[in-house]
């Protein structure tokens, strides 16, 4: 009787590059979606927390009969006064509100990491040096130029004041948003900066450049003086720290305006004139919270005169939406 010995058979060269191509080919497909439904996630939560935060501002006026200030004569931002509203009393109670920012008394506060003033779509975030706890997330103080109050004399007299909600010891109650409450943004999204200090230029991300030399006399010309402005006169060089410490009040950190449209280059001028635009890493747009206590998505196309209607809270702007 004769025996068979059964013959084992393996790839070939060609069916292995076949079966390679279908796996790079299903990687391919796979790896988009997946990146997509994690940013979807990500700006899903994004919204949540400025939700959590209008929520907890309109709590505060509850309580106080007025919105907390943009910033306050020590420095300290409107994220400190909405710590108890947000169940954060125990960072809170850390403080010396007394004493400006900056005291030691006031180091724990200015380096604990608060989840909900952070977007997880933000890359930056994971590189703030230690006693800096960032954020991401900015009250409105308008779509005028002026980062202080008005003056009478100086370089700045005769601008008008901010038109926002929130600036220098603002007291604003929610009857004052005469444009309604459902037309008016509360708070925003900006993109954290690189903490490079040796840095001198700024990076493609554009987060906040100093526009040496330039005095824009109108939003109009700040906006188009930043864009087109090369990147050797914009200054980068001091101007890296860009949200962080989230208890520190200013339009680097914790304050942003309506004067260039969502994703514009953020500039800022001699003679305390600012341009700090909302940024994010979400696709085509930011997440504005309004201040109705509701939260939408806002795209890079929106039309800036909507934009700055949207910034304004009294201005009596016709109001049309993207």
């Amino acid at each position: 009787m004769t025996a068979f010995t059964a013959r084992k058979r393996g790839f070939t060269l060609i069916e292995l590059l076949v079966v390679i191509a279908i796996i790079a080919i299903l990687v391919g497909l796979i790896l988009p979606a997946v990146q997509k439904v994690r940013e979807a996630a990500a700006r899903m939560k994004c919204q949540n927390n400025l939700k959590q935060m209008a929520l907890g501002l309109h709590n505060y006026h509850d309580a106080n009969g007025k919105l907390p200030p943009g910033r306050d004569n020590n420095n300290f931002s409107t994220h400190v006064y909405l710590l108890p509203y947000i169940e954060q009393g125990n960072v809170c109670n850390t403080m010396n509100m007394m004493v400006p920012y900056t005291d030691p008394a006031n180091a724990t506060a200015a380096a604990t990491r608060i989840k909900i003033f952070e977007c997880p779509s933000d890359p930056g975030t994971g590189s703030v040096p230690a006693g800096w706890a960032p954020t991401n997330y900015r009250v409105n103080q308008g779509s005028g130029l002026l980062w202080g109050l008005p003056t009478s004399s100086g370089s700045n007299a005769g601008f008008p004041g901010p038109n926002g909600p929130f600036f220098l010891d603002s007291e604003t109650r929610i009857t004052a948003i005469t444009d309604g409450t459902s037309n008016t943004a509360m708070v925003s999204e900006a993109l954290t900066g690189s903490f490079n200090a040796a840095v001198t230029s700024p990076n493609n991300t554009q987060r906040l450049g100093q526009a040496v030399g330039l005095y824009p006399a109108t939003p109009d010309e700040a906006y188009q003086m930043c864009e087109s402005v090369g990147y050797q006169n914009l200054q980068y060089n001091g101007m890296s720290n860009t949200g962080a410490p989230w208890t520190y009040g200013y339009h680097s950190t914790t304050v942003y305006f309506h004067v260039g449209p969502p994703n514009s280059r953020s500039c800022m001028y001699p003679s305390g004139r600012i341009g700090t635009a909302a940024r994010s890493a979400h696709t085509n747009g930011v997440n504005a919270g309004m201040c109705d206590g509701s939260v939408r998505f806002v795209t890079n196309s929106i039309p800036l005169a909507t934009w700055r209607a949207m910034g304004s809270m009294a201005g009596g702007e016709v109001f049309s939406d993207q």
